[in-house]
């Protein structure tokens, strides 16, 4: 996916009722997927006035909004019908906070139906109406 300015927007719905760690490497996982599967999200280095290297960071803001994990499964479940198909989502469930190693992830969750997962978070980047149609009502975790 590649951004463009203005007409894309990037937001993480996170299960605000998790622990603070939880939170944190729900919103960590889905901030390296985000940075992985779209061009460009990350900027080049910088340098600063003593002449020190910063590693390039996000180019575009991500706020993480607050959700509850039936608001999440919800969510989720909108993103599968064709009117927001086009958008990338990257979710974070039960089925991947449970295992060790991603070979467990991947056996793991091709035996649970998808009433069966319960989302800790979800990330949606992709048309900017499209993404607050989905998600603009919702808060920001704080």
């Amino acid at each position: 996916m590649k951004l463009h300015n203005g007409k894309t927007k990037c937001v993480m719905v996170i299960d605000a009722d998790l622990p603070l760690g939880l939170i944190a490497n729900t919103a960590a996982i889905l901030a390296l997927t985000l940075g992985n599967k779209i061009e460009e999200i990350i900027g080049p280095d910088v340098w600063d006035a003593s002449g020190n290297a910063h590693t390039g960071i996000t180019t575009t803001p991500i706020p993480i909004l607050k959700g509850t994990g039936d608001k999440l499964k919800e969510l989720r479940q909108k993103t599968y019908i064709e009117d927001f198909s086009d958008l990338l989502v990257v979710d974070f469930s039960n089925a991947a906070q449970t295992t060790k190693d991603y070979a467990s992830y991947t056996q793991k969750i091709g035996t649970f139906s998808s009433d069966d997962l319960k989302y800790l978070g979800v990330a949606i980047c992709g048309e900017q109406k499209k993404v607050n149609r989905l998600t603009g009502s919702l808060p920001l975790l704080r």
